[in-house]
């Protein structure tokens, strides 16, 4: 039977503040931030060898912060190479963010932008409806491959784009999340099925099917889930909505589902209890795949 609950992706407002909140209250740009500094060059540096210029895609790029961390990054170790960028995001919002966000930071000359306010597959569709030949160096989607039918499908594509020694980089949840225990006790409940609920072990297991040579880093993030457990806090409100992909979770569901959703965000196997907080265990991994031939 269809859940009653309506999607968060119903309300594009009501998402957005919901995913703010998420950011909020979640280290993962921090731990990305780290990736970005400490091992994206090394990562890279095969790629860049040679070049002076490089073809980006980033797929679910949301308002951008990421990415141009990851673009300034590589142009501070390779001040000569240009950068064509298409940027690949649907909601409208975070687009026009992003578009704000260049145009408010300097030093950008070196990369060419190109915006796509579309999905990941209407990009896909695009790109073989124009019998695009150009080959692409770095291709990023990181937690994203929740909103697309086919996650392998997605990959294969975006794969098969690579340029020889180009990267893929991905990230999603790992099996051992607390916040994908939530998803996979209450798929039926919560998400309305349309979040692909897809872990890397998932991706990790068609890579290896297909002799396919990747990296895995992993992120132990967590997310500050103290709020959600005061009744009536906005802000705990919020961060429900987005953690069930539920919009008003807490108004519309039922009592018992609520209940045993709380329970089971707040048990050992989910979270841990530090300094007066609730930390959500939102264990990631960044899988690399490397484009040899």
């Amino acid at each position: 039977m269809a859940s009653p609950l309506k999607s968060l992706l119903s309300d594009s407002c009501r998402y957005l503040k919901s995913f703010q909140m998420y950011l909020e209250r979640c280290n993962e740009h921090r731990l990305m931030q780290d990736f970005i500094n400490n091992q994206l060059p090394n990562i890279l540096s095969r790629t860049v060898r040679g070049k002076s210029h490089l073809n980006v895609i980033g797929v679910g790029s949301g308002s951008g912060e990421i990415d141009l961390k990851m673009l300034s990054a590589l142009h501070l170790k390779n001040p000569h190479i240009t950068v064509d960028n298409e940027v690949v995001e649907l909601n409208p919002q975070q687009l026009s963010d992003f578009r704000d966000l260049v145009s408010l930071t300097p030093g950008l000359d070196y990369i060419r932008f190109h915006w796509y306010e579309m999905t990941a597959e209407e990009f896909e569709e695009q790109w073989k409806e124009k019998k695009m030949t150009k080959k692409v160096d770095l291709i990023h989607m990181f937690q994203m491959l929740y909103y697309v039918r086919d996650a392998g499908a997605t990959i294969s594509f975006f794969q098969s784009l690579l340029n020889r020694n180009g990267k893929l980089l991905f990230t999603l949840l790992s099996e051992n999340s607390g916040w994908a225990k939530l998803w996979q006790t209450h798929s039926y409940q919560v998400c309305n099925k349309e979040i692909n609920q897809v872990s890397t072990n998932d991706i990790k297991g068609l890579l290896d099917s297909k002799g396919l040579s990747y990296q895995g880093f992993a992120l132990p993030c967590q997310i500050d889930i103290t709020e959600c457990f005061t009744e009536g806090d906005e802000n705990g409100e919020l961060l429900l909505d987005f953690l069930t992909h539920v919009l008003h979770f807490s108004k519309s569901a039922p009592p018992e589902l609520k209940t045993e959703v709380m329970e089971l965000l707040r048990h050992p196997d989910c979270s841990m209890e530090s300094d007066g907080k609730i930390m959500l265990k939102h264990d990631c991994e960044l899988v690399v795949i490397d484009q040899h031939s």
